[in-house]
């Protein structure tokens, strides 16, 4: 009794010179740093699979697998779709210009002054007067319904997706001759080559007793070009400015002035501006008003594949959550004992949040490495399957473009990335708190 009693006393003495630490709370003072070496190497160990927590390790293989496809996935499918829209906008402005200028109450028969005062403005990089009609375009092998547009030599030459893609032919003496240019989908589709000729037929012609008849000419094709784009390669075709408005029937005027911008995003400033530079009747129509719902749709269709595709991401999360919830009731006892030899309920949650998180961060960061190649490489992937497969994966027909694009965006990738790892840290929280929560007394009862 009085052994008991010394040794009780003795106790007290030590609680009460040790009582000023003891209060800094669940004996951390006294413990481990928060994530020391120790919390970590009982985390990686519980990563590692043992025979008999063979099933918990598939889950977490799994939980991984999700994370690292999902992540990939996301980045691929925003990036393709970034790409899309880049080049779509790219390919579509390239020829249609920013801003149209159009006639009101009189004939545009001073669009060569109209066009130097617009194309002398600040933000202004050209102005093209045009003709532009449709046309039936012919050959011995086919026919087929074109978009024939008139504008000067110099203008055309001003036009990178055309100038700079001659792929047959020139352009050298565009004015001069009755030379033409076409599409390279429309020359195949006709079966023509640089030189020879092309007959097209405008359903307006000259007027007679008996009507209007059709206009038939032929013409010779001096230039193939090759935009990229399937549309335009295979319904445009350009003529000089003069045989156009003779091959129209246009009284010395143009249809529009298509105005194009430095910055295609300053439409709005330069409207009023352009307005003005024209001093006469004029209605503007810009690049946002003509392809709203063509843009809108990509957006749309953009916002909820990334929804749907968030969904992988999250499955997996929660993989994470019944991965450690099976783990911590499969480690209870040793939680039990290491909170009987002083291991903190912070310290014990800490080990099981690190265990999960390692999953996420490692999970999301192959996949961020996985996606990143696969946009580096999307073109050749693509050639790759559709050899495999004999199939045409990518129809230029379908998708308006002749490749496959991918343009990674540095801020939705970076969204992607934090999502995918708050998603993960997210899903630990629980079964931490469920194994810093356990009773030791409770754990080896029936042990």
């Amino acid at each position: 009794m009085s052994v008991t009693g010394s040794t009780a006393a003795r106790g007290g003495t030590k609680g009460a010179k040790g009582g000023p630490k003891a209060g800094k709370g669940d004996g951390e003072a006294t413990g481990t740093r928060p994530f020391s070496a120790f919390e970590w190497m009982l985390s990686l160990r519980y990563l590692r699979a043992r025979r008999k927590e063979g099933f918990i390790s598939v889950i977490a293989g799994f939980s991984f697998l999700g994370i690292m496809l999902g992540v990939a996935t996301l980045i691929i499918v925003m990036a393709v779709m970034n790409g899309f829209r880049q080049e779509l906008l790219g390919k579509i402005l390239g020829l249609n210009g920013h801003v149209l200028v159009q006639p009101l109450e009189s004939p545009l028969t001073d669009y060569a002054a109209v066009a130097d005062r617009i194309a002398k403005l600040n933000g202004i990089r050209l102005a093209v007067p045009l003709v532009e009609g449709q046309a039936l375009a012919s050959s011995p092998f086919g026919a087929s319904g074109v978009l024939v547009r008139g504008l000067a030599e110099k203008d055309l030459r001003e036009l990178p997706s055309v100038a700079h893609n001659i792929r047959q032919g020139t352009l050298e003496n565009f004015d001069q001759g009755q030379g033409i240019a076409i599409g390279k989908r429309l020359a195949d589709q006709l079966s023509l080559h640089a030189g020879d000729n092309l007959t097209l037929v405008a359903p307006r012609g000259a007027v007679t007793p008996m009507g209007t008849s059709p206009r038939i000419k032929v013409y010779k094709v001096a230039a193939v070009f090759e935009v990229g784009m399937s549309e335009y390669d295979s319904a445009f075709v350009f003529m000089p400015l003069a045989e156009a408005q003779a091959y129209f029937n246009r009284n010395a005027d143009v249809n529009a002035i298509e105005v194009y911008l430095n910055n295609p995003d300053d439409v709005g400033e330069l409207r009023g501006a352009i307005q003005s530079a024209a001093e006469r009747p004029v209605y503007l129509v810009d690049w946002r008003v003509r392809n709203a719902t063509f843009f809108n749709a990509l957006q749309v269709e953009r916002n909820v594949m990334f929804l749907i595709l968030t969904l992988i991401v999250l499955v997996a999360a929660l993989n994470i959550v019944s991965g450690l919830i099976m783990l911590v009731k499969d480690k209870g006892h040793d939680i039990a004992i290491l909170r009987t030899m002083g291991a903190t309920q912070g310290a014990i949650m800490r080990v099981f949040f690190i265990t999960g998180a390692a999953i996420g961060v490692v999970g999301t960061l192959s996949g961020l490495l996985l996606g990143v190649i696969v946009c580096l490489n999307i073109e050749s992937i693509r050639q790759f399957i559709s050899w495999l497969t004999a199939t045409e994966l990518f129809s230029p027909e379908l998708y308006y473009l002749s490749r496959l694009p991918a343009e990674m965006n540095f801020g939705e990738t970076t969204s992607v990335v934090v999502m995918a790892m708050v998603l993960s840290f997210l899903a630990t929280l629980y079964p931490s708190w469920r194994a810093a929560r356990l009773d030791p007394v409770e754990a080896l009862r029936y042990e």
